[in-house]
């Protein structure tokens, strides 16, 4: 086995890696809860870009219900964000054969 060869394939695998974490770093994703009444943007690095709501679901009577859309949303849109990050190190864990 040539250490060399080794070496490079390992440095290669961490630039391939950093840039796709920054490709999603700067992706923009959206999560829409109660049929599109809250609508969440977040980027990968969990930055929120715009929380959107519905006019009609703006009543104080339901606070309890918008407090929970908001926790819904947001844990739906960091499952997107989670899933792209473990996309990305499944894949590259196959191009480099499990390195």
């Amino acid at each position: 086995m040539d250490l060399n060869k080794l070496m490079r394939q390992a440095q290669q695998m961490q630039e391939e890696m950093k840039k796709k974490q920054d490709e999603v770093e700067n992706t923009l994703f959206t999560a829409s809860v109660a049929g599109g009444a809250l609508k969440v943007s977040v980027y990968g690095n969990h930055v929120v870009e715009k929380v959107e709501f519905d006019k009609d679901v703006l009543n104080p009577e339901d606070k309890e219900m918008i407090e929970d859309m908001v926790k819904a949303a947001f844990t739906e849109v960091n499952k997107k964000i989670d899933e792209a990050t473990a996309q990305i190190a499944s894949s590259m864990q196959s191009q480099f054969g499990g390195f």
